[in-house]
Order: structure tokens, then sequence, then C-alpha cells
């Protein structure tokens, strides 16, 4: 029998007594319903108000700790993980179902981020800049934030939260750490490496509640002074109350968002890259990435070719047991499969179903030819390719975080940028094509914060920037050295060592020219 956790919030050092009282959540396996990986005790409004008063008392002594030591913590934080990366991807599997495979590549992803920002522990990089007067030097400075409410989903339980919390503790910010309740597990694993590695209790500190508790809970912490900075990820609706939150207490929130994924397929493509491409992004982790594959818009000169070779590929392919090898596994909790019956209501009689016998949950009564497991035990779907997909379709329009991928056609570049961009999403979009002119014409148009070429709508890599636009975010940025500007702000020192008082745009020298000068005949004057 599977090992069950007991979970209940960690704000130490100095927490309250009582930090639950909201409940109690099962976190069960999607591939195995019956298996319960943990009881998490859920907290109120006030457990979170707690943490952000714990870790407003920690975070000025945790700023006073070297930037390059606060490195070090990090990089112990990598090896750390590293050493439990089966262990750590095993869970993963377990709790979201996302496959064996994927789940080593997430745990990875940890690693890189701490190896990244080991290095940014020795920079942190400030300028000296020149004055426009003698006996006077400016400086600008990164100062930490201070306390950090980061609010994280469940498809990626342990990578995403690793953007946020690497480089917020590394700049010497304090965390306070909401994960997802279907995602607890994972997330307890992290932040014991995390304490483990030399983090303080109270400097990160880890929260169970569900989503009205956590907004209540911060909006009394925001009322209270007690948060500088909140990091969301999650959907596009819910990013917009909490954007609307921090707006009212004047603070620029780090919104990471939905999306609606488009893939262009040219004339020119290279069609087995691109059926490649399309099922690894609209269907792997069965659809539930912010940048899978949403929306397929395929020149009509090689539509039918592309959509019988992709509905080929989508029949061959593996669905089940996670830890097999699959392309996908379950959904990720019950309330995502209950969205995704919802998005299979809206299909119309103009649309053509591809890429299974059957439409809905994987049954006795609707079996999915190659399935690997026991279907029923746990929530898992047939991919759904749709044909005769129009711009007024919901799944042409919304986010549908399923394993559903819908099909149209353009004639023009301009008007597949068009229809790519028509949905109000930009996180994510992909060109295939073998003319660079398509591509950077495409790059130039997409509205997309992260774009493919050749490559699919899903992979971000460490030291790049990872985030959208529009529908999918506020322009804000993970990953790489630009989201040190979510979690540092930008201090400037002017020191003046002229022993007088100089006043800037006043006190200033100037050198005249003499305007009235022309050249002379035998330097090419009149």
């Amino acid at each position: 029998m599977s090992v069950q956790a007991t979970l209940s919030s960690v704000i130490g050092p100095h927490a309250p007594e009582v930090i639950d009282g909201g409940g109690e959540y099962l976190s069960k396996n999607p591939a195995n319903l019956d298996d319960v990986v943990a009881k998490v005790a859920l907290g109120t409004p006030e457990t979170l108000v707690a943490a952000t008063e714990q870790a407003h008392r920690a975070q000025k002594e945790w700023a006073q700790v070297p930037a390059p030591v606060r490195g070090r913590v990090i990089a112990g934080l990598g090896r750390l993980v590293e050493a439990n990366k089966e262990s750590l991807a095993r869970l993963v599997t377990r709790e979201i179902g996302k496959p064996y495979a994927e789940a080593l590549g997430e745990v990875q992803e940890i690693v890189d981020t701490c190896d990244f920002f080991l290095g940014e522990g020795r920079r942190l990089y400030g300028q000296t800049v020149p004055s426009e007067m003698p006996d006077k030097q400016l400086f600008t400075f990164r100062v930490p934030v201070g306390v950090a409410v980061v609010i994280t989903a469940g498809n990626f339980p342990v990578a995403v939260p690793s953007w946020y919390l690497v480089p917020a503790l590394l700049c010497g910010n304090a965390v306070v750490w909401k994960p997802a309740e279907y995602a607890a597990g994972a997330a307890r694993a992290v932040a014991e490496l995390a304490w483990k590695a030399g983090v303080p209790k109270g400097v990160l500190n880890l929260v169970y509640t569900d989503g009205e508790a956590t907004f209540k809970g911060l909006e009394a912490s925001l009322q209270a002074g007690t948060v500088n900075k909140v990091g969301f990820t999650g959907s596009s609706a819910v990013g917009t109350r909490v954007g609307e939150l921090c707006g009212r207490h004047l603070q620029n929130p780090c919104l990471e968002l939905g999306g609606k994924n488009p893939m262009i397929v040219t004339e020119d493509a290279d069609l087995d890259l691109a059926v490649e491409g399309a099922l690894f992004s609209g269907w792997g982790t069965a659809g539930q990435r912010c940048t899978s594959l949403g929306n397929l818009i395929v020149h009509r000169d090689i539509k039918d070719e592309f959509t019988s070779r992709l509905d080929a590929a989508l029949r061959a392919a593996t669905v089940g047991e996670p830890g097999g090898d699959v392309l996908y596994g379950p959904m990720l909790d019950a309330k995502f499969a209950d969205n995704f019956e919802s998005i299979l209501d809206t299909l119309q009689p103009h649309h053509t179903p591809l890429g299974s016998d059957a439409v809905g949950r994987i049954t006795d009564d609707k079996p999915r030819k190659g399935f690997h497991g026991d279907a029923g035990a746990g929530l898992y779907y047939h991919p759904v390719l749709v044909d005769g997909m129009r711009t007024d379709d919901h799944i042409f329009r919304n986010e549908t975080f399923g394993p559903i991928v819908g099909v149209t056609t353009y004639e023009t570049l301009d008007e597949a940028i068009e229809l790519g961009n028509a949905p109000g999403y930009g996180l994510s979009a992909a060109i295939y094509t073998t003319d660079p002119a398509k591509a950077f014409r495409f790059r130039q148009g997409i509205g997309a914060g992260m774009v493919s070429v050749n490559n699919s709508t899903s992979g971000a890599e460490a030291h790049l920037p990872f985030g959208g636009n529009g529908k999918s975010g506020n322009g804000s940025r993970q990953s790489g050295i630009w989201v040190l500007d979510q979690f540092t702000r930008w201090q400037s020192l002017n020191w003046d060592f002229s022993g007088k008082l100089q006043k800037a745009q006043m006190d200033v020298d100037t050198v005249e020219p003499e305007m009235d000068y022309r050249l002379p005949p035998e330097l090419g004057g009149k």
C-alpha cells in the first residue's frame, strides 16, 4: 500500500498554535483514485496572515546574509534536489498523474534554475554612473522587495514554484508559498529540501488554504502592509482578481496565466516534424499546460494531408498509466476532469472529432485502443482533434486545458497571424516552416511572449524569460536574469564629496558651441 502523508501549514519559527481550521482536503492519485497521497489540513485566511507576519519579521535578517552566501544556499538546494530526483519525480507522477519521463524533466528544471541563480548571488549587478557635476558619484543598487506571497498551480507542481522561490530567496526576500491543494505533497517535499539546504523556516513558509481563504488572507495582508510582492500562476480569471486586488494597494504582481497557443503550419513545412511537434504540444500532459497547443492553423493546400497524418499519429499514441511510456496520463484532478467535460459539451455538429474511436472518458463502454493500465481506476480521457473548427467556436476562443486541439485553415501568412492573435491570449506560439522570411514575419506579427520555430509551443529553459501578454499575463517575466526585476527594486545613491551643495540641472558647467561658425571654402564651405 502506498504511503499516505498528513500535512499542515508550516509557518515557523514562531507560528500560532492553531494554523488550520479550514477543513481537510484529500490529495488523490488521479491515475488511481483509491490512492490517497496526502490528507491536507487547510488553513483559514488568518493562516496566511500569520505566515506573512512571520515572513515580515524574518526577512530583514535574511537580507543581511551576503548575496553570495544566499547563492550557496540555492546551490545546496539544487544538489539536494538532484540527489532526490527520482523520488521527487515519482511523487509528482503519483500525485498529479504526469508521465514519469516528464516528471523527471520537471525536477531537472529546479536543478537548472538553482545552477543559474548560484551565479547571480555573486552578481546582482548595480551600476556606477557618471554625474553631470564634478566631485560627485552616482550608484544604483538592487534591493529585495521584502515579503513575496507566491501562489502556484499544480500542473507543474515543482518546476514553476522554483521559478519564484529560487530568485526571490536569492535576492533576500522572505516567501509565503501557497501551492495548489491537489499538489500538496510535492510542495511539501520541495519545501523540506529548501529548509534542509539552509533556508530558515519563517523565511520560507508553506501555507495550505483553498482559493477563497487565500484571497481573503492576501487582502488582509496587503492591507496590513506585510506583503510587498505577489506572484501568481493560474487561470486568467483568477489572475484578473489578483491583479485588481494588488492594484488597489499600488502593487504590480507577477502574473503567469493561461494560454490559447497557436501553431501555424505553412505550405512548405516539414510535415513529419510538424506532426511530432503538434502531438507533444497538444496532448502531452493531457493538454494541461499553460503552453499547450490550442489552435492548429494550417495552410489550406496541406490541411487535409496534415490532418490525416496527425489523426493517425494520435490514434497510434499510447495513453494510460503514467508510470509507463505514454503520451499522457490522467487529468490532474477531478475538477479538471469536470471542466473538460464541459468543454466537450461545446462541440457542435459542424465539428468532426478525430484522434480516437470515442470522445469523453475512457471506460469499458468507450475503450481506447492500446490503452495502458486500468482505465476505470483513474481520470482518463480520449484525445480529441477537432476538424472543422470556426473562429466563433468556444474551443477556438477559450483555453480548454485538456487533451483537445482544433484545426482550421488559412491562405496568407497575415491571415494566419491574425487568427493566432484573435483569442486575445499571448503566452506561446509556434510556426513550422522552411522559409526564414515566414519565420521572421511571424515573430514580428504574433503577440505571444514566447515564439518557437519548428519546435513545440511547450518547453521552457531556465535562462530564458518565461511569460505572456494579453490574457496570458501582465508582461512580467520569470526565469533568467529578467525575473530579478520582479524580486528586487532599484535604489539610487548620489554621493557628493565636493564639500558644497551642488544642485542638479542648475549648477552644471556647460560648453557652448560657436553657432555662427561656417566651414571655409577650402573645407567645402560656400
